[in-house]
């Protein structure tokens, strides 16, 4: 994974310290561009552990076109907590009273998200994001753009249209209410030699925390729909607008610099698994992967 390596040390060594809408700061350069060649090995970091639950998971969350946390929460993945747990202290007028990531935020989080899966009421009113990613992806103003790529890719491999945009201005300040406003913003896929490749365009991008995850989330969204059209896999591109990290990061992304990379893993689709819109965690196994250990660093919200 020396080309994640690379672009942590470009931002380092070029970026320009810029304010945030979190209040955290970063260090930030604006346009850059990885490839991560599919047929190499599966591009999950193996220089930290990265949570592959949580990956999976999400991308089947935005398959299914959810964007309740609910099934995030009882499938054990906490990535989206944060967002819809600020803005129920806003709504509920306790956000003032509980400092971000105090002891006593913690806490309440904790017991806000212990709610979200047990109460089935509670999570349909403050688990709900809004119409983000996986609403787009699946019903953009009545348009199913995902089945509509995939089918665009079957029967027409060379078009340049087979295009998925999560960016719905009309939606944007609904979205930002409870959730965010898409980061990953417009993906495109590319047939050829029998190979499908993707290219991402982020406009928004936490290179420690979130990168990691979106290129692991692309890389496999690229062999579920590449399983579904009898291709193989090519690149994932990932271009990006604003690269930051967050000025809370940086001792943890150079920590992340000394360490060597070591072999990628490999992601088997079960024998006999379903259509992507059927498959289920257990029908996606990761082989081999031995990462280095977790570097824990604080979400900004």
């Amino acid at each position: 994974m020396n080309t994640y390596h690379h672009l942590l040390h470009h931002i380092l060594e070029a970026g320009t310290a810029k304010g945030d809408r979190t209040g955290t700061g970063t260090l930030s350069v604006f346009g850059y561009q990885s490839r991560y060649d599919l047929r190499a090995g599966f591009p999950l970091l193996t220089t930290k552990r990265v949570h592959w639950k949580s990956v999976v998971h999400e991308l089947l969350w935005f398959i299914h076109g959810d964007t309740n946390i609910r099934y995030l929460v009882q499938n054990g993945v906490r990535i989206w907590n944060e967002w819809p747990f600020q803005h129920y202290l806003e709504q509920t007028g306790r956000a003032g009273k509980l400092p971000k990531h105090g002891a006593a935020w913690k806490a309440a989080l904790k017991e806000f998200v212990a709610q979200i899966a047990a109460d089935e009421d509670f999570a349909r009113r403050w688990g709900e994001l809004g119409p983000v990613y996986g609403k787009q992806w699946r019903d953009f103003n009545g348009v199913d753009q995902l089945q509509d790529v995939i089918e665009g890719i079957k029967h027409n491999p060379d078009s340049r249209r087979h295009i998925v945009t999560a960016w719905n201005p009309e939606e944007i300040p609904t979205m930002a209410k409870a959730g965010l406003p898409p980061c990953h913003t417009l993906f495109q896929f590319y047939v050829a030699q029998g190979r499908l490749s993707c290219q991402l365009y982020q406009r928004s991008a936490d290179v420690f925390l979130g990168v990691p995850f979106n290129v692991a989330s692309y890389a496999l969204l690229t062999q579920l729909v590449a399983r579904e059209c009898d291709l193989g896999v090519g690149d994932f591109v990932h271009t990006l607008g604003d690269a930051h990290l967050y000025n809370n990061h940086l001792e943890q992304a150079r920590e992340q610099l000394t360490r060597t990379p070591r072999s990628l893993p490999t992601v088997r689709i079960a024998d006999g698994a379903p259509g992507i819109f059927a498959l289920t965690y257990d029908d996606i196994q990761l082989l081999n992967y031995d990462p280095w250990p977790a570097i824990r660093a604080p979400i900004a919200v």
